[in-house]
């Protein structure tokens, strides 16, 4: 078995420079030369090892480079590297906003609800029964809010479109899922390119929200359910599956995919994960599988 280290810096401040991959094949004893994917923002090495020893290598080398800003992980080399199946969460890992704080703010409530989100998505409070409170106070509120929340207020992460439209070119399965709102996801899920998208409905008559929401709730346990369904619908390895999110509710999507990836995530999630991106964009779900920043597609 062989396994790879790599190093993934964010665009806008290239740190992976030939000094630092000196050091990182020092701290891993790997005799074998970087590849270099894109400049000083992402390099890879190989490692003479078993899969059992990644994480230790991994922790390792984060620690050797605490201090700097790029991103480690340290993954098995195997045939499933490139993955087919990709399931991602949307509100502060597709998009950079969460959405029902942004209704919340419409109608002068955005602290309240803020507040109760953070604490779901640190795992603190039960995702479903923290959902239901949140929109129980958006009742009454009109559809067009969100049509220009969408249009105004709602930002792609930067890399979410070059990250989808390079794996859909080879020939991944894209799928949004979400634990926010279908009004959203749809709209959004459209913009960037997934194949399909899953999250949770909400209550609207005459044109308003009814401050309900229809079951069932897309939360932790439906996000792992949705990615053993489409696995199974493409008669996938496990291996071949990759996810990420950044909440609580994602923890057992993650837990479940070949490789599951914490997107500046909240503790408890970044902890779990197998991968934790903190400092890189989207398009360090590329770099971990091995491609070169001359393989993305940037442009539809």
């Amino acid at each position: 078995m062989t396994l790879v280290a790599t190093l993934i810096a964010n665009e806008s401040r290239p740190a992976i420079t030939d000094a630092v991959l000196a050091e990182a094949r020092a701290v891993m004893a790997t005799e074998h030369q970087p590849r270099i994917l894109n400049g000083e923002i992402a390099a890879e090495l190989l490692i003479p090892g078993e899969a059992a020893a990644a994480p230790a290598l991994a922790r390792r080398l984060r620690a050797a480079f605490a201090a700097e800003p790029f991103d480690v992980a340290v993954l098995p080399v195997g045939r499933h590297r490139r993955k087919r199946l990709f399931l991602a969460d949307m509100d502060s890992t597709m998009i950079e906003q969460e959405c029902i704080d942004e209704l919340a703010e419409t109608i002068g409530l955005r602290e309240r609800v803020s507040a109760i989100t953070e604490r779901a998505m640190r795992g603190e409070i039960a995702f479903e029964p923290a959902l239901r409170e949140r929109v129980a106070l958006l009742a009454d509120l009109p559809l067009a809010a969100i049509e220009g929340l969408i249009r105004d207020r709602i930002t792609l992460t930067p890399g979410a479109l070059t990250l989808v439209r390079t794996l859909k070119a080879h020939g991944v399965h894209t799928c949004l899922v979400s634990g926010g709102f279908t009004l959203f996801a749809g709209p959004i899920a459209a913009a960037i390119g997934f194949d399909e998208a899953h999250a949770t409905t909400l209550g609207v008559r005459d044109g308003r929200l009814t401050g309900t929401v229809e079951e069932p709730i897309v939360g932790r346990e439906t996000k792992r359910a949705t990615l053993i369904a489409l696995r199974s619908r493409f008669g996938l390895d496990p291996a071949e599956t990759l996810a990420v999110g950044d909440g609580a509710n994602d923890l057992d999507m993650l837990a479940e995919a070949g490789l599951g990836v914490a997107f500046r995530a909240k503790p408890k999630v970044a902890a779990a994960a197998r991968v934790q991106v903190d400092h890189g964009d989207l398009t360090a779900l590329l770099y971990l599988q091995g491609f070169a920043a001359s393989e993305f597609v940037t442009a539809a």
